[in-house]
């Protein structure tokens, strides 16, 4: 049987010793294979940590599929490490001098505890010789009542970033992207006079006026993106590159209208864009999108988003995209509409999705595109 060594750093902790390596991407694939199949049979066979914990982690096919096309990103990397373990038996030697480890290099050899989805993602490294390096956390002969402590700390523990963050975060980057353009104009229209958005969004990190802040930041970016660009992801690698995405025409235009302004690098018209549509719907509706009340949802991410679904059909509908148009033209259009402020409950429109699907639907039935 062949076998693979590697560098490999001893580490002590209160839960015990455990190895720290680096082993190309290719190399943790084979070791790790069959363990990361068997998660790949939507639940038909669990590992022995996720039965001991009742903890079970499918592996998500959307989420190898994301992680697989961010892996050939020019900036992709995996800071964190991925942690495995290897039985005692399965050790052929480890030199304590030189600081290497050899196990056997075949299928199987290594059970993972945390990282699957990046190394099925990994499957889809396409740089022809050059190899993705991976840290990994390696534990020798744990109990398997250890290795489900492990196990569910990190499952148990983890908590989620705050999209908001994220995208504030994207203030420092130096390279143009989708991101980068959502959070300056986001922020200009938060702090601009006049805004229809004047302190209503919640900027992370900001403490003004908490009663006035109905939509995320997050919220706010994610609608404004899908409205000049469908895939973030290799926009913002193309940016980096050093090139520029490419313009859409037909059909794609239409459903992304401010495609061709953000690729012209005219994020100041997309703003005003923004901000005259969404005067229309303060001057139409100035109580249901000023006040901040419990049951009014027209200002809250309920009709926030379906006001933007309903922008790229309108604006699309106008005819002239690519251009500014009025506060006054989207007027004759929403004065077609019979809904009051007070329509705008959570009665009417339930928060969440089903909400955003029926404000819509009415909004755009109602004017009649």
């Amino acid at each position: 049987m062949q076998n693979i060594s590697f560098k490999c750093l001893k580490c002590k902790q209160p839960i015990g010793e455990f190895y720290i390596a680096i082993l190309n991407h290719e190399d943790l694939i084979k070791i790790t294979y069959a363990d990361i199949r068997r998660l790949d049979r939507a639940g038909s066979e669990q590992r022995e940590v996720e039965i001991y914990t009742g903890i079970q982690r499918e592996l998500s096919k959307n989420r190898v599929k994301e992680i697989g096309k961010y892996v050939n990103m020019v900036d992709a990397t995996f800071p964190t490490g991925v942690i495995i373990h290897i039985d005692e038996k399965d050790i052929v030697n480890y030199d304590k001098e030189k600081e290497i480890m050899t196990i056997p290099f075949s299928d199987n050899i290594a059970k993972v505890l945390d990282g699957q989805h990046r190394i099925a993602g990994l499957e889809e490294y396409s740089k022809g010789d050059a190899s993705f390096q991976i840290n990994v956390t390696i534990f020798v002969g744990m109990e398997l009542e250890d290795q489900a402590i492990v196990f569910a700390t990190i499952n148990k523990t983890q908590t989620k970033v705050n999209k908001s963050l994220v995208a504030d975060l994207f203030e420092f980057a130096t390279h143009r992207s989708p991101h980068k353009t959502a959070h300056n104009i986001v922020r200009a229209l938060n702090q601009k006079d006049g805004s229809p958005f004047k302190d209503k969004i919640k900027i992370l990190g900001a403490a003004d006026d908490k009663e006035k802040e109905t939509i995320t930041q997050a919220t706010f970016s994610e609608s404004l993106m899908k409205l000049y660009s469908k895939d973030l992801m290799t926009d913002r690698d193309i940016y980096k590159r050093g090139n520029k995405p490419e313009i859409f025409e037909g059909k794609e235009l239409a459903n992304r209208p401010l495609r061709n302004i953000f690729i012209n690098e005219d994020d100041a018209l997309i703003a005003k864009i923004i901000w005259e549509y969404f005067k229309a719907v303060e001057n139409k509706w100035p109580n249901a999108w000023k006040l901040v009340e419990p049951e009014i949802i027209l200002n809250k991410s309920t009709g926030f988003i379906a006001l933007m679904n309903l922008f790229r059909d309108l604006y699309v509908e106008i005819g002239r995209i690519g251009e500014l148009v009025s506060t006054e033209e989207y007027l004759k259009y929403f004065d077609k509409v019979n809904l009051k402020d007070k329509d705008f409950n959570r009665t009417n429109f339930i928060p969440g999705s089903g909400g955003q699907s029926s404000l819509y639907k009415a909004l755009k039935e109602q004017i009649g595109i």
